[in-house]
């Protein structure tokens, strides 16, 4: 079962996200005033919790935040480096998949792009080299 912490000051706004997680799926949700980004959960949270959360979070990718479409919020959240970003005004079930998105972040390891390029394979896998015996002809492809 896995952990959903919400930290939203709206009351009646948590109580109903609350309810609609419990009713989806398996989900254990805590309703906290300050939220710990260190747990591996997803954090849902509003932008009164993101200005008590020390930056830079060490798991952006778990984050949902609910907040208005202001400017500024959306790039603080940016510069936070969260994925996840809903409006008060999205639909639950908006704001369900992007927690249900979070929860697919979960325990997921952190791949080195810079270690190894873009591929997650330690050592690259050389290229085949074409079969000698290949024509080399033109090839017609017909269209009707």
């Amino acid at each position: 079962m896995q952990t959903v912490q919400l930290a939203i000051a709206d009351a009646a706004y948590a109580a109903a996200l609350r309810e609609a997680l419990v009713r989806c799926g398996p989900w254990r949700v805590q309703r906290v005033d300050a939220p710990d980004p260190g747990e591996p959960c997803v954090l849902v949270i509003d932008e009164e919790s993101l200005s008590r959360v020390p930056l830079p979070l060490p798991y952006p990718e778990r984050v949902v935040l609910i907040t208005r479409k202001d400017p500024r919020l959306l790039a603080q959240a940016w510069e936070a480096g969260i994925v996840s970003v809903v409006s008060e005004q999205d639909s639950m079930t908006t704001i369900m998949l992007a927690i249900m998105a979070a929860s697919l972040r979960v325990g997921k390891p952190h791949a080195n792009a810079a270690a190894s390029g873009i591929s997650p394979n330690p050592k690259p896998i050389p290229a085949g080299i074409a079969p000698s015996n290949r024509t080399s002809g033109s090839k017609r492809c017909k269209i009707q």
